[in-house]
């Protein structure tokens, strides 16, 4: 259930010091929006990685994850920036790029590569972890900000 996986980001976000990034797949996109929805301690988060957002108007998705509805479609109170893929099969580019928009995340076409995930053929995933240090760099304090790296 939804509220349960919120119940324990919460647990994880008040256990460490912060600031935090979060890296989220698939559902754990829904996950950081409904989160964020309900969190009064979103201001320990610096900002999101939104990976292949998985989409719970799409069919076969709907049958399997009835108690993740509806998808939250606030605005998230951090800095983010969501990759969407031409070709996944669990949420269309359009629908990536609208919730991108609703939740005011930068949004990045990250071309024909299925789920992102293992079965997209990306190993290790060096782009992702590049992605995401620039994105924490841009955070960082101004001596240690990547130049021109924006959320």
């Amino acid at each position: 259930m939804r509220g349960d996986w919120q119940m324990q980001l919460e647990t994880t976000i008040l256990a460490g010091p912060g600031p935090f990034f979060l890296v989220a797949h698939s559902m754990g996109c829904a996950l950081v929006a409904a989160w964020a929805a309900h969190s009064q301690h979103t201001d320990r988060v610096a900002g999101a990685l939104l990976v292949a957002p998985g989409d719970l108007e799409n069919t076969p998705v709907i049958a399997h994850l009835h108690s993740w509805r509806p998808m939250v479609m606030r605005r998230l109170p951090f800095p983010s920036l969501l990759l969407g893929s031409q070709t996944d099969p669990f949420c269309s580019l359009g629908r990536a790029r609208y919730f991108a928009e609703q939740w005011g995340a930068d949004f990045l076409d990250y071309g024909p590569r299925g789920h992102i995930n293992a079965d997209s053929g990306l190993g290790d995933w060096p782009e992702g972890r590049q992605l995401l240090e620039q994105r924490m760099g841009a955070k960082a304090p101004s001596n240690q900000a990547s130049e021109g790296t924006k959320w």
